[in-house]
């Protein structure tokens, strides 16, 4: 996980919709991403979509359905099949073009990098041409009028896709969402939950539900989005799934244990990518609201 600077991937065909071109979408609205082939995570947000009552018209993924866990091709089936609005991410870009990489823009020769070799391995192997077609047509960006505010729907920002954008990064997050050119941006890839408003624009990630995030519990973290009158609130809600059950599952796989010892402890096994506020916040319970 990199910054815009490092190794970043330019995303093709990011540019923004025709503002007459915008899909209208009437919260409530369910945003997750990072299913990273985590069937029971995924399975429990759309439990969590039903509970709700949001509709899977209603649900947006912000990419990365496949990556570390162990349940690769049943993750893309029950995300596809539910016919929500998902994202290109870079893992998907890579699978679909048969890279022989995640291009997640991991710096080269850290710890990142030597365990995406394991699990993207794991991934290509178990991923068939009908699922590679489908990543394939996804679109890299979905930009929709949510009420009467114009969002952007990215992977990374508004020009990688697999840039990683952080709380702390705020004149990036300002760059971006002068280059995304919407009223905002809900975005995903970096793996913690957060949202920024900087002048009356908002950055919004709704976090992963694959992964913890690094705040030492296994909860994963999904959001929604729901009107208060003639204004939009964003609530961050975290996710309890089996994960007991979908660690073992990768362990009876082989797929290396450090990912699999992250959905239990909720630490990930390396933070290379993190920038230093939110490398000092790891093992801090989160209470986003």
């Amino acid at each position: 996980m990199v910054g815009e600077g490092q190794n970043a991937r330019l995303s093709q065909g990011l540019p923004g919709l025709a503002p007459d071109c915008f899909q209208e979408l009437e919260p409530p609205v369910l945003v997750f991403g990072g299913c990273y082939g985590n069937l029971e995570a995924t399975q429990a947000v759309f439990s969590a979509a039903r509970r709700l009552e949001i509709p899977p018209r209603s649900m947006i993924c912000t990419g990365d359905v496949v990556a570390y866990c162990a349940d690769p091709r049943a993750t893309i089936d029950l995300v596809r099949d539910a016919g929500v609005r998902v994202i290109m991410g870079n893992c998907e870009e890579s699978l679909s073009m048969g890279a022989f990489n995640c291009g997640c823009g991991f710096a080269e020769g850290t710890a990142c990098e030597r365990l995406a070799s394991a699990w993207y391995e794991y991934a290509d192997l178990n991923v068939d041409a009908e699922a590679r077609a489908w990543m394939g047509a996804l679109p890299r960006r979905l930009d929709l009028k949510l009420g009467k505010k114009r969002i952007a729907v990215v992977h990374g920002s508004a020009q990688h896709i697999n840039a990683f954008v952080f709380a702390s990064d705020g004149d990036l997050i300002a760059e971006q969402l002068a280059a995304g050119g919407c009223d905002g941006v809900f975005a995903g890839h970096a793996g913690l939950p957060f949202t920024r408003i900087l002048d009356k624009r908002i950055w919004h990630n709704a976090g992963a539900i694959g992964m913890p995030a690094n705040d030492g519990t296994p909860r994963t973290w999904f959001s929604l989005i729901v009107r208060q009158g003639d204004r939009l609130t964003i609530r961050h809600l975290p996710l309890d799934y089996d994960h007991v059950a979908a660690a073992r599952k990768m362990r009876a796989v082989t797929l290396l244990k450090g990912y699999a010892d992250a959905l239990e402890s909720g630490f990930w096994p390396s933070c290379d990518v993190l920038p230093f506020v939110e490398l000092k916040q790891r093992g801090h319970r989160m209470n986003l609201g």
